[in-house]
C-alpha cells in the first residue's frame, strides 16, 4: 500500500512546483490591487504616466500604416519615437486595446514583465538541467527580488517597474529564458532557431538585460568546451541532481551552435540595431554621472543576508561542480566589475545593478534549493524501506512549497504593517518587501481620472482642446513645477497631444536621450519656470526670465506658452509677444492656468542670413551640443545658424561661429503649411533661397522640391526650394533599409529551416 500510495503521488511534484510558480504571481499581483489594474482609467505615476502617449501613438499611427518606429510631432519639436527606445511592451498595449479596451491593456502590458520572472527563472532552470526542488527554487527567488527596494530606477523589481521601465522588467524575464535556451543549446545543439527567435523578443523590450544574454551565454559557452571533468552537472544524479546522461556536443559542435546562434539573433534584430547603432550622433546622453559607491550599492545592508546565501550557493555549487552555480558566479564577476570600471559614457553604471542582483538572487535560490535537497535526501535515507520503488521524493514533492514558505516569511510581513514578524526581520536587515509598492500601484492604477486633482487637470486638457480649435494647432511650452505630480505625475502635461488627438503639442516629453533637441528644451525651461526640474547635467541653466524664455521659444516655433505660478504669470503679463488668450483656476492650492499665445513664431519662415557650414561640428554629440549651447546662449550670434553641411555657396569656418557675411536680400514668402504626423508641406513664393523648418533635424527626413534638408541650430533643418512647392516626408534612410532587408532575410530562413525540420521529422516517422 505504502509503495501505491507513493506511485499515485507520482504527479505531486509538478503539483507542487506550479504551486510556488502560482504563489510567487499571486503575491505580486495582491500587492498590484488587480480592481484598479481593470478599471477603466489611464495608468499614471513617474514615467509609467507619460509612456501612455507613446503606446497610444504606435496603436493609433504607426500600426496601421505597418510601422513600429516612426515620427512622432509631440514632443520636443518632433523626435523618432522607438528608434532609440523599445517597442515591444507598447506593441502588446496597442495590440490589446482591440480586445480589452486600452486602458486595461496598457497596465496590463506593465505588468507582464514580473508576472513571466518566476516562470522564466523556473524556465531557466528546466534549461540547464536542473531537477527535482532547483527550478522552483530559482522561481522563488524572483519574489524577494520582485519586493527589493534597495534600488528603485534601474528595473527588474517591482518599485522600478512602477516608476516606468516595466520594459526593462519584460525584457529582463525573456533574458533567463535565453540563457537557458543557451545552456540547453550547448550541451545538445537543440534550439538553433528558436534560441535566436526569443533573443530577438528579449532585445526588443530592452537592450540592457540583453546584456544579461551575452555575458551569460558567453559564460555558459566557455564552459561547455572546458575538459569534461571540469563541465560539472554530474554529481548530483538525475531524480534531484542537475541532468540526466545526454548525449552531449564535442566543443566544434558547441562553437558552430553559438555561432549559428549569434548570427541569427543579430540578423533578427538587425531592423533596430542598425539604426540604432548608427544614429548615434543623433542621441542626447543626459550627462548622468557614474556611481562610485560601489560596496554601497552592490552589497546594501537590506540585502547582505542575500550577498551571504548566495556566496554559500558559490560554494555549495563548486563542491558539486554545477554549471548553474558557476554560470551565476562568473556573472556576478563581469557585472560587478562592469559596474566598478565601465567607462563613463552613454550607458550608465547603475543601470548594470539589476543584473547583478536577479544573479545574486538565483545564486541565494540556487543555494536555498541545494539544502532542501540535501534534507530531503537524508530524510529519504531514513525511510527507504517505506518508500521502496517510489518514483518521486519527498523533496521534489513538498520542497517547493516549504521554499514558497520560507520566501512569504519573508516578503509578505513587511508588506502588513505593524507586525511583530516585521519588526524580528528589520532586526536583521531583512526588508525584502515594503508597503510602498502596493502605495506606488494604488497610486498609478487608480490613473489619472481617480486623482484628487483630476477636475483640475480635466480643465486644462478641456481648456487646450478649446485653444487648437480656435487659434490653430501647434506646440505648447509649460511651466514646470514639481507639485504637478497631484495630478499622478510631474510629467502630466506631456499628455497634451494624447488628449488633444495630436492637435497641441508638447515641447516637453518623455525619453530624454532620444532627441538632440532636448538640451533646448531644459535650458528654456529654467528661462520660464520658477521651479525648474533641470535634469541634463552639465547645462547652463540660468533663472527665470520669460523674455529670454519666448524668444528661444520662437526659435522653435513654438505656438502656445502656459503658466502656473503668479511669478511666471507676472513675467508674461508684461511681454507685448505674448497674447492672454484663456486660463483656468484658481484652483486649490491657488493654481492658475494661462494660456499665452506667441506671436510671430511660424514653424517654416525664409531665412535673412545664409547659415555658416561648420565641417565637423556633428561627428558626434558631444561636438554638436558644446557648439550649440553656446550659440543658443548667445543673441548676438542668433542671426547666423551654425550648419553641418550645405551648399558650396554657404560661407565655412573652421570655428564653431558664424561668419559674418551670407545676407539673403527679399528672403522668400511661405504659405499653405500643412503639417501631418511624418509629413509636412507649404509654398514658396522665390526659389533657391534658404528656408528655416522648425523640427527637429533626423536624418530620415527627405524633402522633394526643394534640396536638403541641412541641420542646423540649435537642431532644425533648412531646406532651399527648388519648386515653389515643397514637401518633406518622414521616411528610410540605408542603415533602417539594410537592416530591415537583413531581418527579412533571416526570418525567411528561420522560417525555410524550420520547415525543413518538420518535413524531416515527418519522414522519420513514416520510415519507422
Amino acid at each position: 500500500m505504502k509503495r501505491s500510495s507513493w506511485s499515485n503521488a507520482r504527479d505531486l511534484p509538478k503539483i507542487s512546483a506550479l504551486v510556488a510558480v502560482i504563489g510567487v504571481i499571486w503575491v505580486t499581483l495582491w500587492q498590484m490591487h488587480p480592481a484598479l489594474v481593470f478599471a477603466n482609467t489611464l495608468d499614471n505615476g513617474g514615467d509609467t504616466g507619460a509612456h501612455v502617449a507613446m503606446a497610444s501613438y504606435l496603436g493609433h499611427t504607426l500600426l496601421p500604416s505597418w510601422h513600429l518606429t516612426g515620427w512622432y510631432p509631440g514632443w520636443y519639436d518632433g523626435y523618432p519615437i522607438y528608434s532609440y527606445y523599445f517597442v515591444l511592451p507598447d506593441l502588446f498595449a496597442a495590440l490589446g486595446a482591440h480586445v480589452i479596451g486600452f486602458n486595461v491593456a496598457f497596465k496590463l502590458a506593465t505588468l507582464l514583465g514580473s508576472v513571466l520572472l518566476p516562470i522564466c527563472a523556473y524556465a531557466m532552470g528546466r534549461l540547464f538541467g536542473l531537477k527535482g526542488v532547483f527550478p522552483s527554487a530559482l522561481a522563488v527567488a524572483t519574489l524577494p527580488f520582485l519586493f527589493d527596494t534597495t534600488f528603485s530606477m534601474d528595473g527588474g523589481n517591482l518599485i522600478s517597474t512602477l516608476q516606468g521601465e516595466y520594459s526593462f522588467s519584460l525584457s529582463l524575464s525573456v533574458a533567463l529564458l535565453v540563457v537557458g535556451l543557451i545552456a540547453r543549446g550547448v550541451k545538445t545543439g537543440r534550439g538553433k532557431l528558436l534560441t535566436p527567435v526569443v533573443a530577438m523578443v528579449c532585445l526588443a523590450a530592452h537592450f540592457v538585460p540583453y546584456f544579461y544574454v551575452i555575458v551569460m551565454g558567453l559564460v555558459v559557452g566557455i564552459l561547455a568546451v572546458l575538459p569534461k571533468q571540469l563541465r560539472g552537472d554530474a554529481t548530483l544524479g538525475v531524480s534531484e541532481g542537475i541532468v540526466g546522461q545526454v548525449e552531449e556536443l564535442d566543443r566544434g559542435g558547441v562553437v558552430r551552435w553559438v555561432l549559428i546562434v549569434g548570427g541569427l539573433s543579430a540578423a533578427l534584430s538587425a531592423w533596430w540595431v542598425l539604426p540604432f547603432a548608427v544614429g548615434q550622433r543623433y542621441t542626447n546622453p543626459m550627462g548622468y554621472t557614474n556611481d562610485t559607491a560601489y560596496i554601497a550599492h552592490l552589497f546594501p545592508r537590506a540585502d547582505l543576508w542575500v550577498a551571504v546565501l548566495a556566496l554559500c550557493g558559490v560554494f555549495y555549487g563548486m563542491s558539486r561542480k554545477s554549471r548553474f552555480s558557476a554560470t551565476m558566479a562568473l556573472g556576478l564577476v563581469v557585472f560587478g566589475l562592469a559596474y566598478r570600471f565601465l567607462p563613463q559614457g552613454s550607458l550608465w553604471n547603475e543601470r548594470l545593478i539589476p543584473l547583478w542582483f536577479i544573479s545574486m538572487y538565483l545564486l541565494m535560490g540556487y543555494f536555498v534549493g541545494g539544502v532542501a535537497t540535501e534534507l530531503a535526501r537524508r530524510w529519504r535515507r531514513g525511510h527507504a524501506r517505506e518508500l521502496g520503488e517510489a518514483s518521486s521524493a519527498p523533496g521534489a514533492q513538498f520542497g517547493p512549497l516549504v521554499l514558497l514558505l520560507l520566501a512569504l516569511l519573508v516578503v509578505v510581513p513587511p508588506l502588513i504593517p505593524n507586525t511583530s514578524f516585521d519588526r524580528a526581520l528589520s532586526k536583521i536587515g531583512v526588508t525584502a518587501g515594503s508597503s510602498q509598492i502596493s502605495s506606488w500601484a494604488d497610486w498609478n492604477y487608480s490613473g489619472y481620472q481617480r486623482k484628487p486633482a483630476w477636475p483640475e487637470y480635466h480643465a486644462i486638457m478641456t481648456m487646450m482642446n478649446k485653444v487648437g480649435a480656435s487659434y490653430g494647432c501647434g506646440r505648447a511650452m509649460w511651466e514646470y513645477n514639481s507639485d504637478q505630480n497631484r495630478f499622478g505625475t510631474t510629467m502630466s502635461l506631456m499628455l497634451l497631444p494624447y488628449w488633444t488627438n495630436n492637435c497641441i503639442g508638447s515641447q516637453e516629453g518623455l525619453v530624454f536621450e532620444s532627441s538632440a533637441t532636448t538640451p533646448y528644451h531644459f535650458l528654456i525651461q529654467a528661462e520660464v519656470s520658477q521651479s525648474p526640474s533641470n535634469p541634463q547635467v552639465g547645462l547652463p541653466y540660468g533663472g527665470l526670465d520669460v523674455a529670454l524664455g519666448v524668444q528661444h521659444l520662437r526659435m522653435l516655433g513654438v505656438r502656445y506658452f502656459i503658466t502656473e505660478t503668479p511669478a511666471a504669470t507676472a513675467q508674461a503679463a508684461a511681454l507685448s509677444s505674448l497674447t492672454k488668450i484663456d486660463s483656468t483656476g484658481p484652483w486649490v492650492g491657488g493654481s492658475t492656468w494661462t494660456v499665452w499665445l506667441i506671436k510671430d513664431s511660424p514653424v517654416v519662415v525664409g531665412l535673412h542670413q545664409t547659415p555658416t557650414v561648420v565641417p565637423g561640428i556633428d561627428k558626434n554629440h558631444t561636438s554638436w551640443l558644446n557648439a550649440n549651447v553656446s550659440w543658443f546662449l548667445n543673441p548676438s550670434a542668433w542671426g547666423h545658424l551654425l550648419a553641418a553641411s550645405g551648399p558650396a555657396s554657404w560661407a565655412r569656418s573652421t570655428e564653431h561661429r558664424s561668419a559674418d557675411y551670407g545676407h539673403v536680400a527679399n528672403p522668400t514668402r511661405i504659405s499653405h503649411l500643412v503639417m501631418d504626423l511624418q509629413r509636412m508641406s507649404f509654398d514658396s513664393s522665390q526659389l533657391g533661397k534658404p528656408v528655416l523648418v522648425k523640427v527637429s533635424y533626423y536624418p530620415r527626413w527627405h524633402v522633394s522640391g526643394a534640396t536638403g534638408p541641412y541641420r542646423v541650430s540649435p537642431n532644425l533643418m533648412v531646406v532651399i526650394p527648388t519648386a515653389h512647392h515643397v514637401v518633406l516626408t518622414y521616411g528610410s534612410d540605408a542603415s533602417t533599409t539594410v537592416g530591415t532587408i537583413v531581418t527579412w532575410l533571416a526570418i525567411a530562413l528561420v522560417i525555410g529551416l524550420a520547415m525543413l525540420g518538420l518535413s524531416r521529422r515527418r519522414a522519420s516517422r513514416v520510415a519507422n
